[in-house]
């Protein structure tokens, strides 16, 4: 049996360990020709329907759509120095438009759309010679900290399935910690990239807002949600930032290009230097404590980074606990972008519909208030920390549930006050539009991974991604992945 090597060393037995290889791996053996892109498609694919339906990653497997795209991707052998990542299988958020594809946005009222235009994000994938494989599993129009929906049922997280993977990229997590792919597209309103990669032990990027464009159908009325992704390695995640990253023409927020040359995939091969780093632990929200698990591994990162030379200092938390209300206010009104038919508002689930009515009943003025408050904490927020090359905080406050922790039976308020500590220390960088990434350095006593988050300045994803990749190479977490693969 062919042995594949990639370029990083790490070696797999064609047909048994492709899955095993980073994606920037993968993409170095199609360089070869160790391995052809069918071959990729095809393994993966075996990969998922191995364990799809214990776990619950993708909505829509696009199983023949990925052979004939890979079949024209080998037809394009001699382009692959265009992209790092080509040839490499990968996958689409289901909150995002696929042409041709089905495309739910987790919900039964939208079980059989099929969108006709790209998102510029599923086009750029596309131009990278990526292949997508199909489209990964999200909470219906990605209003939840966890991922079940009425047509998939719930992702479950990869070290213990009895546990959710977090959403609202619950499924993109899944896919990647499982080897389904190696490198996924998520998107991130509230902590959807961040909550589900602390979960299920990934790295994922939260851009800068406006690094990633949302067009040409996704609105950016509030300026919360981001598009990102998520990998088990800094490099795969910065190689797929590169290819998503870039305004397109209508874009209402641009974050500046890095200089002509530069790569975020560079940054991760550059040491960041000695940095000063601001940290703290107490969330805005009041009456919400702070796990110990989550504290350990707050603390356990504090002390590497210290190691590694960096100057911690512990900081008040920058956010006051009115941010909760803004949030809340904005959140349900985004919830009603999503134009139900008539008489199919019934096919909703409890919580969803909850939001929708909650957002109806905002006024303008409260939600001209809300708007306005979010900016201004989050000016305040900024300027506050704004001494520190990053801040470190905690990811979650809480450790992953039980799937049946989010029943959605009974009160959905009830549902509501239990998702506020998986989204506590994540929802108000959506407000800042800051960069923000989770690093998983630290597993608990029972197995499951729990993350930490480093915030970078306004529009610095370089730091962060420099920083990750020094404490990925101080506390590798790359074993780890063993019992999943």
């Amino acid at each position: 049996m062919t042995e594949v090597t990639g370029e990083t060393g790490a070696t797999a037995q064609a047909g048994t360990g492709l899955h095993q290889l980073s994606a920037l791996d993968q993409a170095a053996a199609v360089r070869r020709g160790e391995v052809s892109p069918l071959e990729l498609v095809q393994h993966q694919l075996a990969r998922i329907e191995e364990l799809n339906d214990r776990y619950g990653a993708f909505l829509t497997v696009t199983g023949d759509e990925a052979v004939a795209q890979a079949a024209a991707v080998q037809k394009g052998r001699g382009k692959e120095d265009t992209s790092p990542l080509f040839g490499v299988p990968t996958a689409v958020k289901d909150l995002v438009d696929t042409a041709g594809v089905r495309t739910t946005y987790g919900s039964r009222a939208f079980a059989e759309s099929v969108p006709e235009v790209d998102a510029h994000t599923v086009t750029r994938l596309r131009e990278a010679g990526t292949i997508s494989l199909g489209k990964t599993n999200t909470p219906e129009f990605g209003c939840c900290c966890y991922t079940d929906n009425d047509l998939a049922g719930p992702a479950r997280n990869p070290w213990d399935p009895a546990l959710s993977a977090g959403g609202s990229s619950g499924g993109a997590a899944v896919a990647v910690a499982l080897g389904m792919v190696a490198v996924a597209h998520a998107s991130d309103g509230g902590g959807s990239i961040r909550i589900p990669a602390s979960a299920c032990g990934l790295f994922g990027i939260k851009p800068s807002r406006g690094r990633v464009s949302a067009g040409p159908r996704g609105a950016e009325v509030n300026g919360l949600a981001v598009q990102g992704p998520l990998a088990r390695t800094v490099r795969d995640a910065a190689a797929m930032l590169d290819v998503l990253a870039g305004p397109m023409p209508g874009d209402p927020h641009w974050a500046p290009p890095l200089p002509a040359g530069e790569t975020f995939l560079a940054h991760a091969d550059r040491g960041p230097g000695r940095l000063r780093i601001g940290r703290y632990a107490k969330p805005a929200a009041l009456g919400l404590d702070v796990g110990p698990t989550c504290l350990a591994a707050w603390e356990h990162a504090s002390r590497l980074l210290e190691e590694l030379g960096h100057d911690v200092e512990d900081v008040a938390t920058p956010f006051g606990p009115g941010l909760g209300d803004f949030f809340a206010a904005v959140w349900g009104v985004q919830s009603l972008g999503y134009t139900v038919e008539p008489g199919a508002e019934e096919l909703l689930r409890p919580v969803t519909r909850a939001w929708r009515e909650y957002g109806r009943a905002v006024t303008a003025e409260q939600f001209a208030a809300a708007i306005t408050g979010m900016q201004r904490a989050a000016r305040s927020a900024v300027e506050a920390t704004a001494g520190y090359d990053v801040v470190l905080t905690p990811t979650l406050a809480a450790l992953p549930q039980a799937v049946e922790f989010f029943a959605e039976t009974g009160d959905p308020l009830v549902n509501l006050r239990r998702q506020s500590a998986f989204s506590a220390f994540t929802s108000p960088y959506n407000m800042t539009g800051q960069p923000v990434v989770n690093v998983p350095l630290y597993w608990s006593q029972g197995g499951t991974p729990v993350g930490v988050s480093l915030v970078g300045r306004p529009a610095d994803e370089t730091t962060l991604i420099s920083l990750s990749a020094q404490l990925e190479e101080a506390c590798p977490w790359k074993h780890r992945y063993g019992s999943l693969l």
